[in-house]
C-alpha cells in the first residue's frame, strides 16, 4: 500500500472490557432498530439493515469480528441518553452510519439517541481499529498466480496485455478557516479547499494501492512522484513481474495505466494527445480510457458508499483524515471480498470529480514511447478484420 500521510501509531491497550456481545445480530438488530429515532427513524425502509448501513448483515458481522479484540481492549464507558452501555454490535453500528451517510454528529446523535462527543469518540475508536484489524483487504498482489489472474481479467476486459491496474486521483473537499494562512496550501485549481487521494484500482474495482494526506493544489504528477509506489516502480521493485514478448521481439513489462494527467512513464502507459491520431493510436486510446474507467468507478462508488468523504467536510483534522479516507477504501474492498449482495444495487457512475477539469502532463519517457507504439500496434493487429 502506499503511503498515508497522517498515520501515527497508536498504544495498544492491555485490559480486556466485559461488554456482552453475546447477542445474536438479529435479536440485537431487532432491539437497536427500535431505539433508533429522528428523521432516520420516519424513512419508509428503516425496519431493513442494508437501507441503514448500505451493507449486508454477513458483512456487518466480519467487520465486527474485525474490530472486536481492539473495541474490547480497553474499559469503555460509551453509553446512550438513557445510560445504556454501548456493545460492540453499537459501536460498529455508529461508526458505520457516521461514515456511510456523512451525516453530522448531531444528527447521528440524535438518530441513535446519544451525545456528539460519543458519537465522535466511537467512530474515531472505530476507525483506528480498521486501520490495524482491516488493512490486509488492501494490498498489492503478493503471489504471482494473483497478479496473471489481475492481468487476464485486464486483457479479457479490453486487451491490454500485461496490464497489472488502472491509476486514477479524486478531491476530497474541506471548509478550512480562512483566517488560517497556512490553508492556502490546500486551495487547489478550482480555489476550492482540498485533500487529494490517488488510487490504483483492479478490475473488480478494489483498491490495490492508495495515497493520500497531500494538498489539492498538488498535480496528480506530483502526487504520483511523492508516493513510496512511484519511487519502487522507477527502481523495479514493483510491477517486475513477468514481460510480454510481443512478435516482433519487443519486451513489455508489466504496468499499469492512466489518463493524460499522469506522465508517460515504462511503467505507466497513458493516452496519445494531440490531434490527427492514427487509427493504430486513436484504437490504443480507447482501450486505455475504457480501461481507466474502472478507477474512475471505484472512485465514485467510494464516495457514494461512504458518503463522510463525498461532501464537503467541515473543518476536519488534517491529520486524521487521511485515516478515515484509508477506513473507507478499506470498507470498499472489503464489500467487495465478501460478494456483498449491495454491489447489486448500487449505481454505475464514472463521475467523482464533477467539479474539476482535466489534468494534462507533459511528461513523456523517450522508452515508454517506443513501447508504447510498438503495443499500440500489437493490439491493432489483434482487431477483427
Amino acid at each position: 500500500m502506499g503511503s498515508i500521510r497522517g498515520i501515527k501509531k497508536r498504544k495498544k491497550a492491555d485490559d480486556k472490557d466485559g461488554q456482552d456481545a453475546s447477542a445474536t445480530p438479529f435479536d440485537w438488530w431487532q432491539h437497536f432498530s427500535l431505539r433508533i429515532s429522528g428523521p432516520l427513524a420516519q424513512s419508509k425502509n428503516i425496519e431493513k439493515f442494508e437501507s441503514v448501513f448500505k451493507i449486508s448483515r454477513k458483512t456487518f458481522n466480519y467487520i465486527c469480528s474485525l474490530v472486536e479484540e481492539d473495541l474490547l481492549a480497553r474499559a469503555s464507558n460509551f453509553v446512550d441518553l438513557s445510560g445504556k452501555r454501548l456493545s460492540l454490535n453499537d459501536q460498529v453500528a455508529v461508526a458505520l452510519r457516521r461514515l456511510s451517510s456523512g451525516e453530522s454528529l448531531s444528527t447521528i446523535g440524535d438518530s441513535f439517541r446519544m451525545n456528539q462527543s460519543t458519537v465522535s469518540q466511537v467512530t474515531w475508536r472505530f476507525v483506528e481499529a480498521m486501520e490495524e484489524r482491516g488493512l490486509h483487504h488492501l494490498s498489492w498482489p503478493s503471489t504471482e498466480t494473483e497478479m496473471e489472474e489481475i492481468k487476464c481479467k485486464f486483457e479479457n476486459f479490453r486487451g491490454l496485455s500485461n496490464c497489472c491496474g488502472a491509476v486514477d486521483s479524486t478531491h476530497i473537499m474541506m471548509t478550512l478557516p480562512s483566517v488560517d494562512a497556512l490553508n492556502s496550501v490546500w486551495l487547489d485549481r478550482e480555489k476550492n479547499c482540498s485533500m487529494v487521494l490517488q488510487a490504483i484500482v483492479d478490475p473488480d474495482l478494489r483498491f490495490r494501492d492508495i495515497v493520500t494526506g497531500w494538498p489539492g493544489s498538488m498535480s496528480d504528477e506530483q502526487v504520483l512522484r511523492s508516493c513510496s509506489f512511484f519511487k519502487l516502480g522507477e527502481e523495479g521493485k514493483r510491477l517486475n513481474g513477468g514481460k510480454k514478448v510481443l512478435p516482433e521481439g519487443t519486451a513489455v513489462r508489466e504496468y499499469i495505466i492512466g489518463d493524460r494527467g499522469f506522465p508517460l512513464l515504462p511503467w505507466l502507459l497513458t493516452p496519445y494527445e494531440g490531434k490527427g491520431l492514427s487509427n493504430v493510436q486513436v484504437e490504443f486510446n480507447t482501450r486505455v480510457v475504457e480501461t481507466q474507467m474502472l478507477a474512475k468507478k471505484a472512485l465514485a462508488r467510494l464516495k457514494e458508499m461512504w458518503r463522510i468523504i463525498q461532501g464537503v467536510m467541515w473543518k476536519p483534522d488534517k491529520h486524521k483524515l487521511p485515516r478515515i479516507i484509508l477506513v473507507c477504501c478499506i470498507l470498499h474492498n472489503i464489500v467487495i471480498d465478501m460478494k456483498d449482495e449491495v454491489l447489486n444495487d448500487m449505481p454505475s457512475c464514472h463521475q467523482h470529480d464533477s467539479r474539476y477539469q482535466d489534468q494534462t502532463c507533459e511528461f513523456v519517457d523517450n522508452n515508454a514511447n517506443a513501447i508504447r507504439e510498438k503495443l499500440s500496434l500489437f493490439l491493432s493487429d489483434k482487431l477483427p478484420s
